[in-house]
């Protein structure tokens, strides 16, 4: 990234959106091509059950990207918590491979604050490929704000760059696709006076927390 203005994290963003969403809409429309061609009636039945995994894959994806990329949610400064809380556990649907625990009790959810949450539970799930266990949470105190997120389970991975850019020590030449959610995050915390704080890399789990000032 050559100079980390808006338009740059913005196309970053946008290529990091279109890669996630490039398998689930290209299997729609295999499945659809298959459906055309095909007579049989079971086979008929699988294509739509495939279809319908996709299609649910796609949306939930969207329904994600929209709340932690996105200005999602009009023109007001919260969001309900219930509806970030639906985009996570709709990110990670698959049966069995990541257990989702909310501990935020707040109803409403400042949208910075929001952001950052979505954002830091992506790097975190992702990190996790064989699945595990991933906390999230958040407590509002005289306007100031703590997000903390943990993330367990077997072949726990957090990428070296990633956590680079979550510390602030990645240059900004070298963001990327990859990259550019963690960046994000660290620019939303420190443009608020903030701070984003990691678990130390001999810890058998990964905690990410998040500070941001009254």
């Amino acid at each position: 990234m050559a100079d980390g203005n808006g338009i740059d994290y913005a196309s970053l963003l946008c290529s990091r959106l279109c890669h996630d969403l490039l398998n689930p809409v290209g299997a729609l429309n295999n499945g659809i091509e298959l459906l055309a061609d095909e007579t049989d009636p079971s086979m008929r039945e699988q294509c739509m059950g495939l279809l319908g995994d996709s299609a649910r894959v796609s949306a939930a994806k969207l329904k994600f990207y929209r709340l932690a990329f996105g200005s999602a949610g009009g023109y007001g400064e919260t969001l309900p918590a219930h509806e970030v809380r639906a985009a996570v556990e709709g990110m990670f649907a698959l049966p069995g491979k990541l257990k989702i625990e909310w501990l935020v009790s707040d109803d409403s959810l400042a949208k910075l604050s929001a952001k950052i949450l979505l954002n830091l539970a992506l790097i975190a799930g992702e990190s996790l490929p064989r699945g595990g266990v991933l906390m999230l949470g958040m407590e509002q105190v005289d306007g100031a704000v703590d997000i903390a997120v943990r993330g367990e389970g077997p072949r726990l991975t957090l990428d070296a760059d990633i956590r680079r850019a979550l510390a602030g020590t990645l240059p900004e030449a070298e963001i990327s696709s990859r990259t550019v959610a963690a960046a994000m995050i660290r620019q939303l915390a420190t443009g608020r006076g903030g701070d984003v704080i990691l678990s130390d890399t001999t810890e058998p789990f990964i905690m990410f927390g998040a500070h941001i000032p009254a």
